[in-house]
């Protein structure tokens, strides 16, 4: 008999899953046993993790997400006041316990800046923060909070992603505007970062989010496929920007390597590149990622192995 999956983890036989971890099976193996009860494995691993800014934020995001993770990281840090790998957990923990409706925005806020205060240096307390403004902040409470995440780690994967999806929804009500601040600042992002910069990948995350918005307006297609979203010369010069940067480095060491992927391959699916798109399904494998693939309302399964079998020609 085929054992079950470890906990928290989507997996069918067409081999697909959507979990968060991606490929780190020692996050996946942390996050369920933290999901137990038993904490000291995570304190190892976010120890072993060090000052890896991005692989720091990847794993503490995923272990916070637990509807549990709150009450164990609660147990970790009375067990050890001093940790500054404690606190962050319970604020990141507790901010998505504030997006589940369990607690209220201000004690989040202030289990972030807690955990801010134990370790200044250490982007992630912030982008937990940014996660919860995203959902409950300002527009200059967002921007605030992305600068400390920034000022600490200037090419922060996650939180740019955070604010390409918070200015793609500005202006929810306009045409697809190619002067639209979410792509100046895609490419402020991608042009300030080095060349082996995975954000070389935001002006295709900014057109996805963009789409996103528009197809919950009613203004675009709520099917890609039917979408001309992705032919615009704009859409194709960030394609191929984005494409040529992962043909040249790739990036397969970066912990959020995949969720490029991810929107890479669902670009090239849209506009009709099934030669480049079957290149990026091949590298993906079973990793599939919830956004883009949800977009705007759908089914990430369902639309992840549909165009997955366009570009390959099987499920």
């Amino acid at each position: 008999m085929t054992p079950p999956p470890p906990l928290g983890r989507s997996w069918r036989r067409d081999g697909v899953t959507f979990d968060p971890a991606l490929d780190d099976p020692a996050l996946a193996r942390a996050r369920d046993a933290l999901a137990q009860g038993r904490w000291t494995e995570a304190r190892t691993l976010l120890a072993m993790t060090g000052e890896d800014w991005d692989r720091r934020g990847h794993r503490l995001i995923v272990l916070a997400e637990g509807s549990t993770s709150a009450t164990w990281a609660q147990e970790w840090k009375l067990a050890e006041p001093d940790s500054a790998d404690a606190a962050a957990l319970f604020a990141c923990a507790t901010v998505f316990r504030a997006l589940r409706g369990k607690v209220g925005a201000d004690a989040a806020r202030e289990a972030c800046r807690a955990a801010a205060r134990m370790a200044p240096a250490d982007p992630t307390p912030w982008l937990g923060l940014l996660i919860l403004v995203r959902r409950s902040g300002t527009d200059d409470e967002r921007l605030q909070v992305f600068d400390q995440v920034r000022g600490r780690h200037r090419e922060h994967h996650h939180a740019h992603h955070l604010m390409t999806a918070c200015l793609a929804e500005r202006q929810q009500g306009d045409r697809d505007d190619p002067f639209h601040e979410v792509y100046d600042f895609a490419a402020w992002a991608a042009d300030q970062a080095p060349a082996d910069s995975p954000l070389a990948v935001l002006p295709v995350v900014a057109h996805t989010e963009r789409y996103r918005v528009l197809a919950r307006a009613g203004i675009e297609p709520d099917d890609p496929a039917r979408s001309g979203h992705w032919i615009t010369r704009r859409a194709r010069q960030a394609m191929k920007a984005a494409f040529d940067w992962w043909l040249e480095w790739e990036g397969e060491n970066h912990p959020r390597h995949l969720v490029d992927l991810n929107f890479l391959a669902h670009a090239t699916v849209y506009e009709g590149r099934m030669a480049e798109a079957a290149a990026l399904f091949n590298r993906i494998g079973p990793y599939a990622c919830t956004v883009p693939w949800s977009y705007p309302d759908r089914d990430p399964r369902k639309a992840f192995r549909a165009a997955r079998r366009a570009a390959l020609g099987s499920s």
